[in-house]
């Protein structure tokens, strides 16, 4: 009587538990896929309909304008994968400016020290507004409301009280602008063509929070604070620390952002930054992060300011009303809704 046994698997059999996954899996477990596509449909896109879109000046152009989104924009963008949102990013920006330029024309300080008490102060709004985050338990939304609305009237009131007038000008004459003007606002000759400065910036802070977000274990908190607070503190996840600390980046951003502002221009209005919150999330979220929190992509986000800087300028240089730009925003904002949700989904059944 004979027994059969069973086969054994060729030798050329691999698990699939320890197969490497094909290029097309890696790509859409990427957040900022989605956000690639779209920017290169819009540069082609603007390339063809607009002739001066392609030309470099037209590209120093929407560089510019995609950097100073795309700064706040990527530290957004690791706050809401934290779960949370800033609605004072926006103003922060004129507050920082503001402070800086006030130090330093009306009280004489020299334009490097200015510097370093609005960042201190934008430091201290932003721990401010994740400490009562998570010490209240209310939702993001409402407590950076309250900080927007906050700032709003002391940049107003302020500003008024010390100038009488809404405006604050005449940095070019103080102590140190032209040191700090050549790090923050100067500009790169390449082949003729003047670039911001505020590019590499941009790219900069672009590269720091991909690699904090993927490589450091920081970036793991961020993910794990967002995907859900209680299995993370569960784990031992210091929650409010990272929280707060993402609050804190988030004003950073806004600071340097003021900072290029007010070294560039030279003078500061007490209403600017007002809404510019809310293109800052768009941009994350046209990037790849969810408004649920607990994914996303720093490099996305930066992305997603790239698409606006396209466009925005695009429609510029191909001579239409520029009120069309809101109609794009919002075809983006909820075709992004949707293909972010699709990768998500194909994302989790390939790490599946």
């Amino acid at each position: 009587m004979t027994v059969d046994t069973p086969a054994s698997p060729p030798s050329d059999t691999v698990d699939e538990r320890v197969a490497k996954p094909g290029l097309t899996s890696r790509l859409i477990v990427r957040p900022e896929i989605g956000a690639a596509l779209g920017a290169v449909l819009v540069f082609v896109f603007f390339s063809i309909v607009a002739g001066q879109f392609f030309s470099a000046g037209g590209a120093a152009n929407w560089l510019d304008d995609a950097s100073t989104l795309g700064i706040p924009a990527i530290a957004v963008s690791l706050l809401m994968i934290g779960g949370e949102f800033d609605l004072s990013a926006g103003v922060m920006t004129a507050s920082t400016s503001l402070v800086t330029a006030i130090l330093a024309t009306q009280l004489g300080w020299n334009v490097w020290l200015a510097l370093l008490v609005s960042l201190a102060f934008a430091l201290a709004v932003g721990a401010f507004n994740g400490w009562l985050v998570m010490r209240t338990g209310l939702p993001s939304f409402i407590v950076t409301l309250g900080t927007f609305l906050a700032l709003q009237g002391i940049n107003l009131g302020v500003t008024k009280l010390v100038t009488g007038t809404v405006q604050v000008s005449g940095m070019r004459s103080t102590s140190g602008y032209a040191s700090a003007g050549s790090l923050f606002a100067s500009t790169i000759d390449i082949g003729g063509t003047q670039f911001q400065v505020s590019i590499l910036w941009w790219i900069a802070v672009a590269a720091v929070g991909a690699w904090v977000l993927l490589r450091t274990k920081f970036g793991n908190w961020i993910f794990a604070v967002g995907g859900s607070a209680v299995s993370s503190r569960a784990v031992g996840v210091p929650v409010v620390r990272t929280k707060i600390l993402l609050f804190m980046t988030t004003a950073a951003a806004a600071w340097l952002v003021g900072s290029i502002n007010i070294l560039r221009f030279a003078t500061v209005q007490a209403n600017q930054g007002i809404g510019l919150e809310f293109q800052y999330i768009i941009a994350a979220v046209i990037g790849g992060c969810l408004l649920t929190g607990g994914f996303g992509s720093a490099v996305g986000a930066a992305i997603g300011a790239l698409i606006f800087g396209m466009a925005r300028q695009g429609i510029v240089f191909a001579r239409w009303d520029s009120d069309w730009f809101m109609l794009f925003l919002g075809v983006m904002l909820l075709a992004a809704v949707l293909v972010n949700n699709a990768f998500r989904r194909r994302a989790e059944k390939v790490r599946r």
